[in-house]
């Protein structure tokens, strides 16, 4: 919706607002599930639940769960259902005190103008929705009909609380606010500080912001205890590395969220080659209240192997201009290619650190270059030479 009002580029959807469209498109392995998909989602289905009855407990909040056409379909029963059974109890007084048969001028009916079940439908709905056309009305000849209305007012104003609560909460749920706040397609590893660092990038499409906003990432993969316990979905907790230092993030602006692959980290073993063949998923959350409407809001996301970029990094996003500063978020999910060491942080410390890795980077470097400046120099005395000749 936003991108056809002109808001953001048609290339960036909020469905693929964090994709780069320059990076090759990654599928998974076939075979392998996603703990948690990339809108948010999580893959799991519930199967052979035998206490159904629990889910009616809790009547408000499975009301709210169900999807927008059975929700709209149980709205509209409950009145219909509460009509004809009040219209059903109001035709049935009437029959009870002959209200159907009398026509005297002295006959006092319990309601007036009431003959058949249609019009005591009719009257039932005048009294639940208060219409009042003036034609039927209740009579004091009857205790039982005052009684009746009574019970049909209070029940009336059950449902509408009910259902119009119902449908208040499914359009306020702070996952439509999650829309808007968005995920880099991939994740990326390189070097930042001098260690080697697995980051994501984050951002908030919305001018209102998000309070308190803090992020959380999982790593969730296959393990086995040293009792030979199989744990197929193990959720390992990352340490993360506040961007402005403090436990909540200000989400202005897009930010990058670091965490440092130290030898606490569940990522300390992994190398670019590890990487390629192990099936493991990042799982990001994303949460904060809303400033609009105080309401608590969590985005998700999660980065197989295949999302997860070793040696790259992201580019800068935002610029000063005009006095202000501008984020270009066509560049949202756009990486670049640096130097990142190839083995795992676990080698890497054990070899003596970043700093002999960017020693050796620099001669090659420095190598490189002398071998480019003497093969123009070759072909330089060649042309020479060939010109010579001439």
């Amino acid at each position: 919706m936003l991108s056809r009002k002109g808001l953001i580029p048609e290339d960036y959807l909020l469905t693929r607002l964090a994709e780069d469209v320059l990076q090759p498109k990654f599928k998974a392995k076939a075979g392998k599930a996603r703990f948690v998909s990339k809108n948010g989602t999580c893959n799991v289905a519930h199967t052979n639940i035998r206490e159904q009855g629990r889910f009616l407990q809790d009547v408000f909040t499975t009301l709210v769960d169900l999807k927008w056409l059975h929700t709209l379909i149980i709205f509209t029963m409950s009145f219909l259902c509460s009509w004809l059974l009040f219209g059903m109890i109001w035709w049935l007084v009437a029959f009870a005190h002959g209200d159907l048969d009398q026509s005297g001028d002295d006959f006092i009916p319990c309601v007036t103008d009431i003959h058949s079940f249609s019009s005591a439908f009719l009257f039932s709905i005048e009294v639940q929705v208060t219409i009042g056309f003036g034609g039927r009305m209740i009579t004091e000849e009857c205790v039982s009909a005052i009684i009746i209305l009574i019970v049909q007012n209070i029940v009336g104003l059950v449902i509408n609380a009910i259902m119009l609560g119902c449908i208040f909460m499914k359009t306020a749920q702070a996952n439509r606010r999650a829309e808007t706040l968005i995920f880099s397609k991939h994740a990326v590893i390189s070097v930042r500080n001098n260690k080697l660092c697995f980051m994501v990038r984050i951002g908030d499409l919305r001018k209102s912001m998000i309070i308190s906003a803090t992020v959380r990432m999982q790593v969730v993969k296959r393990t086995t205890t040293e009792e030979g316990e199989v744990v197929p979905l193990d959720q390992i907790d990352i340490h993360m590395d506040n961007p402005v230092g403090t436990n909540g993030i200000f989400l202005v602006s897009p930010l990058i969220i670091c965490h440092i692959i130290d030898k606490h980290s569940p990522l300390y073993e992994l190398s670019a080659s590890d990487l390629l063949h192990q099936d493991i998923e990042v799982i990001v959350v994303l949460e904060g209240v809303v400033e609009t409407t105080g309401i608590t809001t969590q985005a998700r996301t999660s980065y197989v192997s295949e999302e997860i970029l070793w040696g790259q990094r992201f580019v800068p996003t935002v610029s000063e201009e005009d006095g202000m500063y501008a984020v270009d978020y066509s560049k949202f999910g756009n990486t670049m290619k640096v130097p990142t060491p190839c083995c795992s942080a676990k080698t890497l410390d054990e070899a003596g650190g970043i700093a002999r890795f960017k020693l050796t980077e620099g001669v090659t470097l420095r190598a490189s270059v002398r071998r480019r400046r003497g093969s123009a120099v070759a072909r330089r005395s060649r042309l020479e030479t060939m010109k010579a000749h001439d």
